[in-house]
């Protein structure tokens, strides 16, 4: 981004000029995309044009959530795809997982671009119990539900996180291994 600063009154009439006439531009360049699009086909009003919708989607981190998607979804949009991600599913259904704390943006268009749905997606912590251990800078995260067990948290020191994730690994072989032998 370009800042531009002025000295004295004759160059801060100079740079209000200057704001003004970039103003026109963007307002004919708007008023212009706008009739093009009139004449292409109805569309209903830009998003920046209506009011925010303050519906929230909550998502609890590291969980799936199903969501009705309205109809003629042809494309999906996640603000910040390191906090959630959505998949699209049959049936005109969608699963957004938490990936990380905080908050984002759920964008749906159609075909024409027309948007049709616009929500806040929170990603939160999730409900059941957990303790988290520090040992000076190193954290541990352990599930307690009802046992205390390892649990890869976001921001687990990596020595601690990589044994986690191999114990949920091996965990997982295991699993594989006794389902193949039943069939």
């Amino acid at each position: 981004m370009t800042a531009l600063s002025a000295r004295g009154p004759l160059a801060s009439r100079t740079l209000h000029c200057f704001a003004a006439a970039l103003l026109l531009v963007a307002g004919d360049a708007l008023m212009a995309s706008w009739a093009i699009a009139d004449e292409a086909a109805p569309t209903p009003v830009p998003v920046a044009l209506r009011a925010p919708s303050n519906e929230v989607i909550p998502v609890l981190l590291d969980q799936a959530r199903v969501i009705k998607l309205p109809e003629r979804a042809a494309t999906l949009v996640i603000g910040d795809p390191l906090i959630a991600d959505i998949s699209i599913q049959p049936g005109g259904l969608a699963v957004i997982t938490g990936k990380s704390y905080g908050s984002t943006n759920l964008v749906v268009l159609d075909r024409g671009g027309a948007v049709l749905m616009d929500r806040n997606l929170e990603v939160k912590g999730p409900p059941d119990p957990i303790v988290i251990v520090y040992r000076g800078a190193a954290r541990s995260t352990y599930s307690c539900t009802p046992q205390c067990a390892p649990r890869i948290g976001l921001g687990d020191d990596p020595d601690f996180f990589d044994k986690a994730l191999a114990q949920s690994i091996a965990r997982s072989t295991q699993a594989l291994s006794a389902g193949a032998g039943t069939h």
